[in-house]
C-alpha cells in the first residue's frame, strides 16, 4: 500500500517517535506534564494524544498553492494534544482547549460548530474572524473540518459534543516551521481520534490544509501533507492534486541547520498585504497570461485559478521561439512595472472585486493593494518549481556526495535571491541571517517558509557542524541576547541542526 494510503499510526509507547535516550527522556517529561496539566484543569485524565511535527521547507517556497510541487523534511519539534470527550451528562456542550504555556489562557467554544459565531467566529460558512484572533482558533480549524468532512461522508461521527483539549508545542510561533499547521494537525487527528476513526494520510492530508484556510490563510497543503506523512531520515517530494508523498534520501555528510531570524512571521495576521496578497497576484498573473496567450478572457477568468493551469500555454508559446521555459512568456506578456488594479481589469474586461467575489480573504487584498507586480510573481513561481525537480534530480545522480551537496547548496542559495528580490518576502533579519551562514561556510542558505520573518535553513557539512553553531551564535545571536530579546539558555530554540522526522501519530498508553 502507498505511504500516503496508510491511516495515521497507533502507538502504546513513545519509543517508535521519539527514539531513545535524552529525546525520549525530554518526550516524556512533556507527555506527563500535558496530562498533569489536562487533569488540572478539567478533573480526569486524557483519553488519548496526537502530535504532529513542524516542518523545514528545504526548496519550494510560495509555489505550493500555485499546485506545485515541494520538497520539505519534518523536524523533531512538534505539537502534542491530550485530549478526552465530555461526558453526555454534562449541562453545556462545550470546546475547551489549554496550553501548558501560561501565555495561552483556556479557550472555550460552543460545540455546535453553527453557534462557534458567538463571540469567536464569523459565520459557520465562511473564515475565522481575525479581528478577534485566537490561539484557540487553531484547534477550532480541527473540529470544524472534522465536521465539515463527517458531513462530506453522509454522517455526523456522533457530533457535536463537548470535548476537553490540552496543549503543548516545542515550534517557535512566527517562526515559518509551521507551528500553525502542527497544531491544526494534531488538533484534527486528536478529535478524528477521540472518535475512534482513522482515516488515510492523505486524506488527513488534504482536510487539514482546507481546516487552515479557516484562519484566513490561503494555505497551499505543504505544512499540512508533510507534518503528516513524514518519515524519519527522509525529506519529502510532496505533489498535489492528488497529494502524494516521495521519499527523498538525502547525501551523506550534511546536515540542516535552521536558525530563527526573531523577526516573527505573523502570516495570518498581516495576510492581506502578504502572504494572501502574493496569492492574488499570482491568480493574476495567470489570468492575464493565459488571456495574452489566447484564451478567451471569459474561460481565463472562470478556469484559471494557478500558474499552473497556465503553464502549458506558456511552454506552448515559448517552444515557437526554440525554448521550453514558461518564463520566456511571462517576460514576452507582462510587463515589469507594478500593474495597477484599472491596468489588469483593461485587459481582462471585468472588475477585480467581481472575480474574487467567493473569497473574503481576496477582496481584503484587493482593499490593501496599490499595485500588483505580476511578473515578478510569475517568474519566481516558474523558476523555483523549476529548482524543486532539480534538487530532487541532483540527490537521485551518480555525483559523490560532496558535489551533490555542493549542486544542493546553490540550488538554495538560487532560491533565496528568488524569493528575496522576485517574491519579496524577506526581511532585513532574514538577508544578514543568511549571509552570516554563508561567510561562515555553509553550502547553501535560503528563508525558508512564508518569510516575512521566521526563519533560515542552511546546508552545513556534518564536519565544520560544532564551529558553525558557535560562530552564528557569536555574529548573529550574541549582540540580541545583550539586548535582551532573547535569553541566553534559550538558543537552543533558535538555532539548531535537524535531520528529517517522523510525521503525525496517536498515542494510547
Amino acid at each position: 500500500m502507498a505511504h500516503e494510503d496508510l491511516p495515521i499510526p497507533f502507538y502504546s509507547s513513545l519509543d517508535p517517535v521519539y527514539g531513545d535516550g535524552s529525546l525520549l527522556e525530554e518526550a516524556q517529561i512533556r507527555f506527563q506534564t500535558v496530562k498533569a496539566k489536562f487533569v488540572e484543569l478539567f478533573g480526569r485524565e486524557p483519553q488519548l494524544y496526537a502530535r504532529s511535527p513542524g516542518r523545514v521547507n528545504l526548496i519550494g517556497e510560495h509555489i505550493d498553492y500555485e499546485g506545485y510541487s515541494v520538497l520539505p523534511m519534518a523536524i523533531r519539534q512538534d505539537t502534542i494534544v491530550a485530549i478526552g470527550k465530555r461526558d453526555a451528562g454534562e449541562s453545556s456542550k462545550e470546546v475547551r482547549i489549554g496550553n501548558v504555556n501560561p501565555k495561552y489562557s483556556v479557550c472555550t467554544y460552543p460545540a455546535d460548530p453553527h453557534q462557534m459565531n458567538k463571540g469567536f467566529l464569523i459565520p459557520y460558512d465562511q473564515e475565522v474572524d481575525l479581528k478577534n484572533h485566537k490561539w484557540g482558533h487553531y484547534f477550532i480549524c480541527g473540529y470544524k473540518g472534522i465536521y465539515d468532512y463527517a458531513k462530506s461522508k453522509g454522517t455526523d461521527f456522533g457530533l457535536p459534543f463537548g470535548l476537553d483539549a490540552v496543549v503543548d508545542g516545542t515550534v517557535p510561533t512566527g517562526s515559518g516551521l509551521s507551528s500553525s499547521a502542527a497544531l491544526v494537525c494534531s488538533a484534527t487527528i486528536a478529535i478524528m481520534a477521540v472518535l475512534d476513526n482513522n482515516f488515510p494520510k492523505k486524506e488527513i492530508a488534504q482536510l487539514t490544509c482546507e481546516c487552515e484556510r479557516y484562519i484566513g490563510t490561503q494555505s497551499g497543503g505543504m505544512d499540512q501533507a508533510i507534518s503528516v506523512m513524514a518519515k524519519t531520515g527522509f525529506a519529502e517530494l510532496i505533489d498535489f492534486n492528488p497529494i502524494r508523498a516521495t521519499d527523498v534520501k538525502l547525501p551523506d555528510g550534511g546536515t540542516f541547520v535552521i536558525a530563527h531570524s526573531l523577526a516573527e512571521s505573523q502570516k495570518a495576521v498581516t495576510a492581506a498585504t502578504n502572504y494572501n496578497n502574493r496569492v492574488v497576484e499570482c491568480r493574476l498573473a495567470a489570468i492575464v497570461l493565459a488571456i495574452k496567450l489566447g484564451m478567451a478572457a471569459n474561460d481565463a477568468i472562470s478556469k484559471v485559478k494557478t500558474l499552473s493551469d497556465v503553464e502549458g500555454l506558456c511552454v506552448s508559446f515559448a517552444g515557437k521561439h526554440g525554448s521550453s521555459d514558461p518564463c520566456f512568456a511571462v517576460k514576452a506578456h507582462l510587463k515589469e512595472e507594478p500593474y495597477t488594479a484599472e491596468d489588469i481589469e483593461k485587459i481582462i474586461g471585468a472588475n477585480l472585486t467581481s472575480i474574487f467575489a467567493n473569497s473574503l480573504s481576496s477582496l481584503d487584498v484587493l482593499k490593501a493593494a496599490q499595485h500588483f507586480k505580476i511578473f515578478q510573481r510569475a517568474s519566481h513561481v516558474y523558476s523555483e518549481a523549476k529548482r524543486v525537480y532539480s534538487f530532487r534530480d541532483v540527490v537521485l545522480s551518480k555525483l559523490s556526495d560532496d558535489d551533490k551537496l555542493k549542486k544542493l547548496g546553490e540550488l538554495m542559495n538560487e532560491s533565496h535571491s528568488s524569493c528575496s528580490v522576485l517574491y519579496e518576502c524577506s526581511c532585513p533579519e532574514l538577508e544578514e541571517l543568511v549571509k552570516i551562514c554563508r561567510d561562515n561556510g555553509a553550502l547553501g542558505a535560503r528563508l525558508t517558509g512564508a518569510g516575512w520573518g521566521g526563519c533560515a535553513v542552511a546546508l552545513v557539512k556534518e564536519s565544520i557542524l560544532p564551529q558553525f553553531i558557535q560562530n552564528v551564535k557569536e555574529s548573529f545571536y550574541k549582540s540580541r541576547i545583550e539586548k535582551g530579546v532573547i535569553r541566553k539558555d534559550d538558543i537552543g530554540l533558535y538555532l539548531f541542526a535537524s535531520k528529517p522526522s517522523s510525521g503525525a501519530a496517536i498515542f494510547k498508553f
